[in-house]
């Protein structure tokens, strides 16, 4: 296992991007890089990811977006300095300092999805990953990725609401109270607080006491809210940031290589909020999860990885994967 900081440019500053390696690089087998969500959190709930060393023997790379855990950190950067585009440089910029650009899979969770991340004083949407590693597939067009993994992400934010909007109507008292704490802006309210957790514990983990690694994560919105303030705003119930209106249906059909859609019933991005990933990619396959809710590294382990082992082993790698 190794760790380092790779340098990376932006306009005239250099920032350092902190990474981990579980396996050796330079040992054979095609590494994944795993992409957390956010905004705010870091790589610590994403590392049950591991597994994929241990079954498949192939490198693990997790790392910090920048803003977040171990890598540089800029609180004083204006608003507008947060944006999609400076994530899916950095991890364009990742790949290549690991030297890995001509042949890697990737794996993005939620921002990861829009998950709710119920904390004191904050509702998180947990959606940066998913967002990520789509658009830097679609955009960016890396030859040398084999295969793309989405978990638990909408393929856009207003998708994303309107899975919240699901989630509440399922909910109308919790709803209504969540509603009244946002018009009054009163986050750090108990009966908000409380109404939240009542959501979290349905569609974010259902997993109590929630796992350390993903504690660990979530907690690092609190001690640092630069980014998640940026890009959400004070609650996902009150979306003022920089993802309003984000999406990438119209870009999907860019993305050529092998994908594996992965999501559950369960989740606050509901079914429908996938839909668009699986209509308009070539090659796909989406699973459901039906014992998970965001979380089903924790949840759901050993179905969740040996999903992901069964299509990365798969014995056509470039056989049609749509099952529509």
């Amino acid at each position: 296992m190794t760790e380092g900081h790779a340098p990376f440019r932006v306009g005239t500053e250099t920032y350092q991007t902190w990474y981990k390696v579980v396996g050796d690089l330079g040992a054979g087998g095609r590494p994944i890089v795993c992409v957390h969500g956010g905004g705010g959190m870091t790589h610590h709930y994403m590392l049950p990811h591991k597994e994929l060393n241990s079954r498949l023997g192939v490198p693990v790379i997790f790392y910090d977006q920048l803003g977040n855990g171990e890598s540089t950190r800029i609180p004083d950067a204006p608003k507008e300095f947060w944006k999609a585009e400076l994530w899916v440089d950095e991890l364009e910029n990742l790949v290549k300092h690991l030297g890995i650009s001509d042949d890697f899979d990737l794996l993005g969770h939620s921002w990861g999805g829009g998950s709710l991340s119920a904390l004191p004083g904050i509702l998180s949407i947990n959606c940066v990953s998913g967002m990520l590693s789509g658009q830097f597939t679609a955009t960016r067009a890396p030859a040398g990725l084999k295969n793309l993994i989405i978990a638990d992400f909408p393929a856009s934010v207003p998708l994303l609401q309107a899975s919240t909007d699901t989630i509440l109507k399922q909910n109308p008292e919790v709803a209504a109270i969540i509603q009244k704490h946002t018009e009054a802006g009163t986050f750090a309210d108990p009966g908000y607080l409380a109404a939240t957790q009542i959501l979290h514990k349905k569609h974010f983990c259902t997993i109590d006491p929630m796992p350390e690694d993903l504690m660990t994560s979530a907690l690092s919105i609190m001690k640092d809210p630069t980014v998640f303030s940026a890009m959400v705003g004070p609650s996902s119930y009150n979306l003022v940031g920089n993802l309003v209106g984000w999406s990438i249906i119209d870009k999907l059909h860019n993305i050529t290589c092998p994908v594996l859609l992965l999501s559950s019933p369960h989740d606050a991005v509901q079914p429908f909020a996938i839909i668009p990933w699986f209509q308009n990619i070539n090659k796909v396959k989406w699973v459901e999860l039906y014992n998970s809710s965001h979380m089903p590294m924790f949840e759901e382990p050993e179905r969740y990885f040996q999903v992901i082992v069964d299509f990365l082993t798969r014995e056509s790698p470039n056989a049609p994967l749509v099952t529509k």
